[in-house]
């Protein structure tokens, strides 16, 4: 069962629900720097719906540097094991169709900000 908070992402702002690895594809080869939000199962997971609540924050402070969606349970074991970033909630990183690195857990915000800003400042890939 999805959290309330987990919801709101989807429906108050937009941010797109990722079912198939084809999914998380089409999402993350698309230029710029992108954020898989996996939420675990917020029943065992408290921290999921805090997750929820800061992502949406992270996104208006970095003025939407990148873009955000969610991985639905149907996908979220194979990201998971795709990225090596097993411990949820997380946020995922992504460009040009490459994970660059993942934020577990709840964090303070200045570590939010800390590893956010040293996943943007990394080199593009050539081409």
């Amino acid at each position: 069962m999805t959290h309330p908070l987990v919801t709101r992402l989807m429906d108050e702002f937009a941010y797109r629900a990722l079912s198939t690895m084809a999914d998380v594809a089409e999402f993350t080869e698309r230029p710029g720097t992108h954020v898989i939000f996996v939420p675990g199962d917020a029943q065992r997971n408290l921290e999921t719906p805090d997750v929820a609540v800061i992502l949406p924050e992270l996104h208006q402070a970095f003025q939407g540097r990148f873009d955000c969606a969610v991985a639905t349970d149907a996908v979220e074991s194979e990201l998971r094991d795709t990225t090596g970033i097993f411990k949820t909630p997380s946020l995922i990183f992504f460009r040009d169709g490459a994970c660059i690195g993942g934020i577990p857990k709840v964090r303070d915000w200045s570590e939010y900000v800390e590893r956010i800003t040293h996943f943007l400042s990394l080199p593009v890939a050539a081409e």
